[in-house]
């Protein structure tokens, strides 16, 4: 038999609606084939297989098509059951071009809705059942009940509360006017129409009015104009025009985002009025929606010259280690290598902390290459890592582990022996078994009967509160000044001793100060720890700004995330966005499936929508991620099962972004010839027009991406090709919404980047500080954009700040793009450092600023204060830039990976000098930028040549 070409994945990347000769195998025994378009639905193909069947043998043994589902083997070679039937074959793409048609079993409804969910996070539910881990099976029991009977109780709000949760109030951080072109800045005219009315009325406001004033205007205006019956304010809301954003409650008018940019930009507020009816009637929809949905490597080292494999072993409470680290004996390298040695670590069982980790690292020995004559240095040994694993001392339940367990490990990179061990790194195993090495470990039975970590409330008065002694006025003072450096990063023995001594101290006087106390707590010493969880009990609340430092991966203990997330729970919805993509990375270092963050994250997702949007899709762009898929998988599922009718819009923006992805791939894998018309034309292809259109940005769930524009769309020139995709307003024909697709590079980085500057503005305008308004001339705006890029781009050491990089509105705005660089790396060319300014200020900038005017030093000096009141502002919140920053150590960014990389934010935010002395160190750094301007020219003028001379 000749050999042949198996699997049609060639034929599924090809466009347009070929049609394709398919095999379908019946129940009754009957086989057919016959063609089918790559764009049909299988509900369609479904019908088709009827048809033909008619005239075979065995039809009238075929029930009811609704009682039949087609299987097929799909990309992963796993049998797929087709539920959902509105998917289109070419999205389906089975392995090869076979249907079986096969009687359905079981719950219809659940069944299906696995399939939509498994289809939406990209991780099929059957990979959970297959772990057969009990841990896993309780967190998806738990989590189901948990989220399940949160949309219940959802489900009986009254409407109000449910407009709350579904559309979540836009709000600038306060409530002041921004500035105006226009002179009379006390009123302002909207544009109000009433749903199912194509009439509209101009009403004047006050801005500082309150949303149900200006109902009530409308509903006067209306009973005037139509002579009806006045009707109450409280039975209706305002939806912005064209968009899935309400304007309610106690909010002053201008303090919503919409109207606040409406006034900044001369333009008149449209709203609509909406009756409480039309909410309720969303509401009820999303009941009872349990129909069918809409759904559609490592690199290795070089070959080293390895001799003899060692494991190394350490036990770890987060950072700290418990006790000397332990180093096995050397084998020779083989496949299966054995040890066969029992490895004791110096410490007693009793003293074991709850969250201890037992850390392993595998590494070969090799000989370093011979040195050249001359040299001094002797030949000696290196160590090559080649894999780590991590894994729990006590179980979920809390019992010490006993018996044999099979460890899959992570492959590492060669480094320094220091590093060979990884605490931060995931408890969970490697799931590609079948390229990681198994290491087979032992843990003794210590006892012939289950041993658990005792509960804290099983201790003595005595041992919770041990010896406090009381303080002379010298530690008094001792201990203000280390409670007062807020850059500390390690404390001497004798400050350790004071703090412990005087811990009770630290609870009453400085309780923002815990993580402190806890990084001197000797948690290898169960005394201590019963102290310290004791005193835990009695702290009070802390601020969410201290609270976030306490999710690091130093402070692992049970008792101390729980008192975390008790103090977030005081973060309103707002303040939770603004960190979300930070309390998501850092369920990293979660030791265990069910915790207090996951049960949080997912309660705030299930009260607030706009929450939801954003947590699912934090977990879904890392649901690749080998180490965290597990455990972000489960969680996506819990949050899927606890709002099921959000599949819906998920799953039709991941189908989005599904044809953007192709759409990129097809742009860049094109020849030079490639142009703007061939892509327009894949987008007119019904499949890609039909899942490009209408949906919610998954940027911003508010605004509503109506229907594609093919002939505005295009692609930029750069090396990665973004797409540039226009649509039509929903509401206003000659108004666009455009939105940029890139595809290939890693813009996490940039996402952080511009969260820290969207924080930077809500602090400065929390203070009456708007560096973004638009004022009298564009020059001014210009002054003000450029006051805040300097000081945002200086204390994020944003670097690549080259003049491609530096952008201007037509308003005059100034803003910057491409934050792959930050934390003070630089770009260097032959060593030499390319960007030698604190920030870029320009003597071209200075002339703008100074309206053309080289005696204009009052504009200047105007300038120069408002870089400095921004700064002052950025200071007094430092530690929460750094908390922020220190929490995506998790994510894994190239310029984020430790404490080191923060230093610089710690630099030029001045943290632990007065506000006098960081604002001295900013005037120097400022004097520094408008001095060595010159040196920005000459490497803007060296960017320019190296552009133009690229092949």
């Amino acid at each position: 038999m000749p050999p042949g070409k198996y699997g049609m994945q060639e034929e599924w990347e090809k466009k347009g609606d070929q049609e394709i000769m398919m095999d379908f195998l019946l129940p009754t025994g009957i086989f057919l084939k016959f063609p089918v378009s790559r764009n049909d639905t299988i509900k369609n193909i479904k019908k088709l297989v009827w048809k033909n069947a008619r005239s075979e043998a065995l039809f009238s043994a075929l029930g009811d098509p609704d009682a039949y589902v087609f299987t097929c083997i799909n990309q992963t070679a796993e049998r797929e059951d087709l539920e959902e039937e509105s998917r289109r074959i070419s999205d389906v793409q089975p392995f090869m071009c076979v249907l079986r048609l096969v009687a359905r079993e079981g719950d219809r409804v659940e069944k299906l809705t696995n399939t939509q969910i498994s289809l939406l996070i990209g991780k099929g539910l059957h990979e959970f059942e297959a772990q057969k881990n009990h841990e896993v099976n309780e967190f998806r029991s738990k989590m189901r009940t948990f989220c399940e009977e949160k949309a219940q109780e959802r489900q009986k709000w009254p409407w109000y509360l449910w407009l709350k949760y579904s559309f979540p109030c836009d709000l600038e951080p306060c409530c002041s006017l921004p500035s105006t072109n226009s002179k009379n800045t006390k009123k302002i005219f909207v544009n109000i129409k009433f749903e199912a009315c194509d009439e509209s009325f101009m009403l004047q406001q006050d801005p500082q009015d309150l949303p149900v004033v200006l109902m009530k205007s409308a509903l006067k205006k209306k009973a005037t104009v139509f002579r009806s019956v006045r009707q109450e304010p409280k039975d209706y809301t305002l939806q912005v025009n064209g968009m899935w954003d309400f304007i309610y409650g106690n909010h002053p008018l201008c303090q919503f985002k919409y109207i606040f940019s409406c006034l900044r930009n001369g333009q008149n507020p449209h709203l609509i009025m909406v009756h409480h009816s039309t909410i309720s009637k969303y509401q009820e929809e999303q009941g009872i929606c349990n129909q069918v949905y809409k759904s559609r490597s490592l690199s290795r080292p070089p070959p080293l010259p390895l001799k003899k494999l060692v494991v190394q072993a350490g036990l770890f409470h987060g950072s700290e280690l418990l006790c000397k680290v332990v180093t096995s004996s050397e084998v020779t390298v083989c496949s299966e290598p054995l040890w066969d040695q029992k490895l004791e670590f110096d410490i007693n069982v009793a003293d074991l902390p709850r969250m201890s980790r037992l850390c392993f690292a595998l590494y070969a020995v090799i000989e370093k290459a011979k040195k050249p004559r001359g040299t001094k240095k002797k030949n000696k040994k290196a160590d090559c890592p080649i894999a780590w694993v991590n894994t729990m001392v006590f179980d979920y339940k809390d019992q010490l582990k006993t018996g044999e367990f099979l460890l899959s490990t992570w492959p590492s990179v060669p480094d320094e022996k220091s590093d060979l061990l990884n605490p931060m790194g995931t408890v969970e195993k490697n799931p590609n078994v079948d390229s990681a090495a198994g290491l087979l470990i032992r843990f003794p039975n210590i006892r012939p009967y289950p041993l658990y970590y005792p509960p804290l409330d099983k201790v003595s008065e005595i041992e919770r509160n041990g010896d406090i002694s009381i303080a002379t006025k010298e530690e008094y003072i001792k201990l203000k000044e280390i409670m007062d450096n807020k850059n500390y990063t390690e404390f001497f023995e004798d400050e350790k001793e004071l703090l412990w001594k005087l811990r009770a101290e630290v609870c009453n006087h400085y309780p923002e100060s815990l993580s402190k106390l806890l990084l001197i707590t000797k948690w290898n010493k169960r005394e201590d720890v019963v102290q310290m969880m004791s005193l835990l009990r009695s702290w009070p609340d802390l601020p969410a700004i201290h609270a976030l430092e306490l999710l690091d991966y130093s402070f692992p203990d049970p008792a101390v995330r729980s008192f975390t997330v008790k103090c977030l729970r005081k973060l309103s919805d707002d303040e939770l966005l603004q960190c979300l993509i930070q309390l998501v990375q850092v369920l990293k270092y979660e030791s265990y499936l069910e915790c207090d963050l996951t049960t949080f994250l997912l309660e705030r997702a299930l009260s607030n929508k706009r929450i939801g949007h954003f947590l699912f899709w934090h977990l879904r762009s890392e649901i690749h991620v080998a180490s965290v898929s597990l455990r972000f998988g489960l969680i996506l599922e819990a949050y899927c099962r606890g709002n099921i009718h959000h599949i819906r819009g998920l799953t039709k923006q991941n189908e989005a972004l599904g044809k953007m992805k192709a759409l990129s791939d097809f742009v860049k894998s094109g020849s030079q010839k490639m142009t703007a018309e061939d892509l327009k034309l894949c987008i007119r292809q019904e499949s890609y027009l039909e899942a490009l259109s209408d949906l919610l940005s998954p940027l911003n769930p508010s605004i509503i991406l109506a229907e594609i524009c093919a002939d505005k769309c295009r692609f930029m020139d750069s090396k990665m090709k973004p797409l540039w995709l226009m649509y039509k307003s929903p509401w206003a024909q000659r108004d666009m919404v455009g939105i940029i697709f890139k595809n290939g590079d890693d813009l996490r980085q940039d996402m952080l980047t511009l969260q820290m500057i969207q924080l930077m503005e809500n602090l400065w305008k929390k203070e009456g500080l708007d560096l973004r308004d638009k004022l009298d001339q564009a020059i001014e705006e210009f002054t003000l954009s450029c006051a805040g890029y300097c000081v945002a781009t200086y204390v994020l050491g944003i670097g690549d700040r080259h003049n491609d990089n530096i952008m201007i509105r037509e308003t005059g705005q100034l803003f910057h793009i491409d934050f792959g660089h930050f934390l003070g790396n630089f770009k260097r060319k032959l060593g030499i450092n390319r960007e030698r300014v604190p920030f870029i200020l320009t003597y071209d900038f200075v002339h703008v600023i100074q309206q053309g005017r080289t005696n204009n030093s009052e504009k200047f000096e105007r300038f120069r204060e408002y870089c400095e009141r921004a700064y002052k502002i950025l200071c007094r919140s430092g530690m929460l830039f750094v908390n922020l920053f220190a929490m995506m150590k998790a994510a894994g960014l190239p310029e984020l990976t430790s404490f080191k990389d923060i230093q610089y934010l710690k630099d030029s935010l001045a943290l632990g000098k007065s506000e006098d002395e960081a604002l001295k160190n900013f005037k120097v750094k400022f004097n520094e930028a408008l001095r060595e301007s010159w040196k920005t020219k000459v490497n803007w003028m060296m960017h320019s040549l190296a552009k133009d001379n690229r092949p």
